[in-house]
């Protein structure tokens, strides 16, 4: 395993973010006793996944991608979130990529990603480029 990062060390950044059932957790913090008898998924593992595919794939469509460090993070977090809210609101997404921190650009498009999703045709311009609209919509 290699995609799931270290960043801060204390949960702050979201680099390391697994699911722990479904659920994104931070591994920086979680002892390894916590897992036990607990479903894993790392970033490796979740493009198995028909969300997780689609994110992935977004992602890739989009090149959000910047230095990539944050990334791992920022797809699990879509991910669980699009596996619990198939069709979330604004404040849904912008609840569920919070504590992803990212010294590009590419948080901002990558939340953007996740509004658009599945169809989510309203989203505030402010989220990303018009470049990124335009090639969503195709």
């Amino acid at each position: 395993m290699n995609g799931t990062k270290f960043g801060c060390g204390v949960a702050l950044c979201g680099a390391c973010t697994v699911h722990l059932d479904g659920i994104p957790r931070r591994s920086c913090v979680m002892p390894v006793s916590a897992a036990v008898g607990h479903a894993i998924t790392t970033i490796e593992a979740v493009g198995a996944t028909p969300i997780g595919r689609k994110v992935r794939q977004a992602w890739l469509d989009l090149e959000v991608v910047q230095c990539g460090y944050c990334q791992s993070g920022q797809i699990m977090a879509a991910a669980a979130l699009l596996a619990k809210i198939p069709s979330p609101t604004d404040a849904d997404i912008d609840q569920g990529m919070s504590g992803n921190i990212c010294r590009h650009t590419g948080f901002w498009r990558g939340v953007g990603v996740t509004h658009n999703m599945f169809v989510i045709e309203s989203f505030s311009p402010s989220y990303f480029p018009p470049a990124i609209v335009n090639a969503v919509s195709r």
